[in-house]
């Protein structure tokens, strides 16, 4: 299979472990447990546009968000926007999408939360990758091999035209949105330090977490933000060291979560020689002050979310892009010490677009899961969700 540049490196435009206690290696693996998959189905509603990079929450009154980047004609373009879905019957339908962010770049992964005091917080990152592909098809002979259809080249251009290059410049970053009214009304977008695809996590003491990664920055940060102000503003608390021959450039897209012992979990997509495209894990036992050097928890698959389950189990979620293309998850029974084999939630994949499955577990205990995927009908990419049980 032919290796892919990491996804966060093609989409640029243009000893730290004191007070940790590093966990096992995660090298003793447990048998998968018994799950089974009830449903799964489509439930966007757009089959002519590409819908990418969800993110799924339950809210305190039982509602579901969804929000993930739509709006799009392919995994690179200029139109994504940040889009909204939501759920009043645990699933069995969704709203038509409510658009929150559409900048005049391309809006990328879509993270959400609620928190303790009932405000959503929705994330995203912009980006110019589409810009090297509009300028080839520019050069191009309108008769010549490979030349786009002129509708699709004036459609591209055009939206590139929103702005001028200064204006492009000025919304490359990391953003945020906030509702404080459930999702009627959103704040205009804010800067952050970071981003990752999934975005902050609540404690259960009420911190606001947000681990991840500086964009667009000479030299890249990976580490952990805090919010004391309810998401208004982020204030960067801690820094991940990278292993030994590794480099932070090819760490990407984190996501953490609080074990029902305190330890805070972190997941690392990975993109350096040693365990390329494995998840690291790394660890703070004193309240993301400091971090354990990442290791790996022989998982292979990418990028990871992570959810404590009501027993206290922790749950991670991830894409598995290669055959079985298709995404899996993985229990942990130990605070994250070790994780399971895998348990398959979909193996019917055509290829490697697809993944990024978040979960949430529904009031009858039950567990809800949403992707996006490239399909083998269409080369627009749905969201897909499976309805499952853990025994």
């Amino acid at each position: 299979m032919k290796r892919l540049l990491p996804r966060r490196e093609f989409l640029r435009a243009g000893s730290f472990t004191v007070g940790v206690v590093a966990l096992s290696q995660g090298r003793f693996v447990k048998a998968a447990p018994r799950a089974t998959v009830q449903e799964i189905k489509v439930i966007s509603y757009e089959p002519t546009l590409y819908h990418g990079w969800p993110t799924l929450t339950r809210t305190a009154n039982g509602h579901l968000l969804l929000v993930y980047s739509g709006g799009r004609e392919a995994h690179v373009c200029p139109f994504g926007r940040v889009e909204l879905m939501r759920s009043y019957d645990q699933g069995q339908s969704w709203t038509y999408p409510q658009v929150l962010c559409d900048s005049p770049i391309d809006d990328r992964d879509a993270g959400v939360v609620e928190t303790p005091k009932g405000t959503l917080l929705a994330t995203t990152f912009t980006s110019l990758a589409y810009v090297p592909i509009l300028e080839r098809a520019l050069k191009i002979s309108p008769d010549a091999p490979g030349a786009w259809p002129q509708q699709r080249l004036q459609r591209w251009v055009g939206a590139h035209n929103r702005a001028d290059e200064a204006g492009r410049q000025a919304v490359l970053d990391c953003w945020m949105i906030r509702s404080v009214d459930g999702g009627l009304t959103w704040s205009g977008r804010y800067r952050c330090p970071l981003n990752s695809p999934h975005g902050p996590f609540v404690l259960r003491n009420g911190r606001l977490l947000y681990a991840g990664k500086s964009l667009w920055a000479k030299e890249p940060r990976v580490g952990v933000c805090e919010s004391t102000d309810d998401g208004q503003s982020w204030v960067w608390i801690a820094d991940i060291p990278e292993r030994p021959g590794d480099s932070r450039q090819h760490y990407h897209e984190l996501h953490g979560v609080e074990a029902a012992d305190g330890t805070l979990i972190v997941h690392i997509r990975n993109h350096n020689p040693q365990n390329d495209r494995e998840t690291l894990q790394t660890e703070s036992t004193d309240g993301g002050k400091t971090w354990s050097v990442p290791h790996p928890i022989g998982v292979w698959g990418l990028p990871s979310h992570l959810l404590r389950l009501s027993d206290g189990r922790l749950l991670m979620t991830y894409g598995y892009r290669r055959p079985p293309y298709g995404n899996q998850a993985r229990l942990s029974e130990d605070h994250g010490r070790s994780w399971s084999e895998p348990i398959t939630l979909s193996s019917d994949g055509v290829g490697t677009d697809l993944g990024y499955p978040s979960t949430v577990q529904l009031s009858d205990g039950s567990l809800l899961t949403v992707w996006y995927e490239v399909m083998g009908n269409s080369p627009y990419a749905v969201l897909r969700q499976a309805r499952w049980t853990l025994a």
